[in-house]
């Protein structure tokens, strides 16, 4: 099979894996109308195992869709870029630490700095986009317990995929 099409049905595939985990279990935020999921832990392997730009566009696409099938339409836009910004920076980072430290340690700092973009990202989303100001620091204890929680599953998970990975490994693209 070509390389490129594997890539982009791989790429797809991953986008439906987002939306289902961000879909399957949710959580309801007290104070917010939000809810906490394990969605992030589908962006972090995305950005992992397929690169740029194949991991980010299937997290961005794949998060933009469960807000748009869970009735959030206001937070499509917001959604689609955070979670393509968390991946895109996750799967720069761990490609340059790969190489030169050990690869937990690659997969966490890549890790802890996406989560660190989707707390952020959602927090200046819903105070300016969404025009909820300081109200919407009300949010950050809901996406903080989320990222580190698919934090751990994204790493746990990666390593538990990872003799499975060696041998069906996606080629990433330059």
């Amino acid at each position: 099979m070509n390389e490129k099409l594997r890539t982009v049905i791989t790429a797809s595939l991953f986008a439906a894996i987002t939306t289902l985990a961000t879909m399957i279990i949710k959580v309801p935020t007290f104070g917010t109308n939000g809810y906490v999921n394990i969605g992030d832990a589908a962006v972090l392997i995305a950005a992992w195992l397929l690169g740029n730009p194949y991991g980010a566009l299937a997290a961005g696409i794949g998060s933009g869709l469960a807000d748009l099938l869970s009735g959030y339409p206001a937070y499509i836009p917001g959604t689609t870029i955070i979670k393509l910004a968390m991946a895109f920076a996750c799967a720069s980072i761990y490609s340059h630490l790969k190489d030169r430290l050990p690869k937990t340690a690659a997969l966490l700092i890549s890790s802890i700095t996406a989560e660190i973009i989707m707390v952020t990202g959602y927090f200046l989303y819903e105070a300016t986009f969404l025009g909820y100001g300081l109200a919407a620091s009300a949010a950050i204890v809901g996406n903080a317990i989320q990222g580190v929680t698919c934090l751990i599953l994204g790493n746990a998970v990666i390593r538990a995929l990872e003799p499975l990975y060696r041998r069906y490994a996606v080629k990433q693209t330059r």
